[in-house]
């Protein structure tokens, strides 16, 4: 590999860099994003994890620019995309990113689709806003497009309307309209969710098959960590809106740090495991409004806490293998010191 095309493949696609996103609710902000950081380096697969409620959904939809208008919004931090800042183009300029350089598959098909227009229509729309063909090539397009994601008899498919097709069905048809431009960067989030199993297998297949075709990233927002195993190159551990933990894919099931994400692991059945009950987390992920303004957010349910959890919020910290993990437990461990925050 030349010195060049090294380079090209360490510099990242998109980096955020502390970024914070709030609600407004009863006449004051929440941050349900809490000053988060990553990257993502060209033809990576980065998994992000965590319970519902802990920010995953939100995060993505700060990157798309698509936060509700009336009650949310980005409050600080960067999103660069191939050394373009986001949160300084205007709806019209994101949206000539939208879908093309920056496509989503959103967590719900039946309601992401338009309930009264056509498969081939909604697809068409898609090329239409960015491609200046013709109605015909359109057409064919969208033919190709449900052919390319498995979809049998495409010639029928594209006159039908999303009530018509299977879950499976309408979340191939949700890929086919992300991919219709050829993306740099596929944002899934809970890509098989109310999926059988069966097809969920089908459906990462498929993804994990057009992102080696297409040398697409993809940022994978999922609760199951069976899929990140299966998926990703690099995982994120997200809870109550901020990062816990960040490995490789590798290093975090070999080795986890957080105690929150061993108890995710500790939460997988094992079929060589005999157990009459399984594994379970205590207590709930506390609400924007209820959230602790200092020390560690998941103090209160974790079973390693301290006194010192309560009045210390730990700060993500890397070792030598490239593993980061916001823990008081391995202050000793990182270099950085301690941050106390004010009351």
């Amino acid at each position: 590999m030349s010195s060049n095309s090294r380079q090209n493949a360490e510099t990242p696609l998109l980096k955020v860099s502390n970024l914070e996103t709030a609600f407004k609710i009863d006449g004051e902000y929440h941050n349900a994003v809490d000053n988060v950081s990553f990257s993502v380096k060209p033809k990576q697969i980065v998994g992000i994890v965590g319970e519902s409620g802990c920010g995953k959904s939100v995060m993505s939809l700060s990157i798309m620019k698509l936060l509700p208008k009336h009650n949310g919004e980005i409050r600080s931090g960067q999103v660069d995309f191939k050394g373009k800042e986001l949160q300084d183009l205007d709806d019209n300029e994101m949206n000539t990113i939208r879908g093309k350089d920056i496509s989503m598959i959103f967590q719900e098909p039946m309601t992401a689709l338009n309930p009264v227009f056509t498969i081939g229509f909604q697809l068409e729309e898609v090329l239409f806003n960015h491609m200046n063909i013709s109605k015909r090539e359109a057409r064919l397009k969208s033919v190709s497009l449900l052919k390319s994601v498995g979809i049998s008899r495409p010639e029928q498919i594209v006159e039908e309307y999303p009530h018509q097709l299977s879950g499976g069905m309408r979340q191939r048809v949700m890929i086919a309209m992300a991919i219709a431009c050829q993306p740099q960067l596929l944002i899934a989030d809970e890509p098989t969710t109310a999926l059988d199993v069966t097809v969920q297998a089908q459906i990462l297949e498929l993804l994990k098959e057009i992102q080696e075709v297409n040398d697409m990233s993809i940022i994978l927002i999922t609760h199951d960590l069976g899929v990140v195993a299966e998926m990703c190159d690099e995982v994120i551990v997200m809870y109550a809106g901020r990062i816990a933990e960040r490995a490789s894919a590798e290093e975090l099931f070999y080795n986890p740090k957080h105690p929150y994400t061993k108890l995710l692991m500790g939460s997988i059945p094992k079929l060589d495991e005999e157990v009459e009950k399984l594994s379970s987390i205590e207590g709930i992920v506390p609400s924007l409004v209820n959230m602790p303004k200092t020390g560690c957010k998941f103090v209160d349910r974790c079973p390693q806490a301290m006194a010192e959890c309560r009045e210390l919020t730990p700060q993500l910290k890397e070792d030598n293998v490239n593993h980061e993990v916001a823990c008081l437990l391995y202050e000793n461990s990182f270099p950085t010191e301690r941050v106390k925050v004010s009351k």
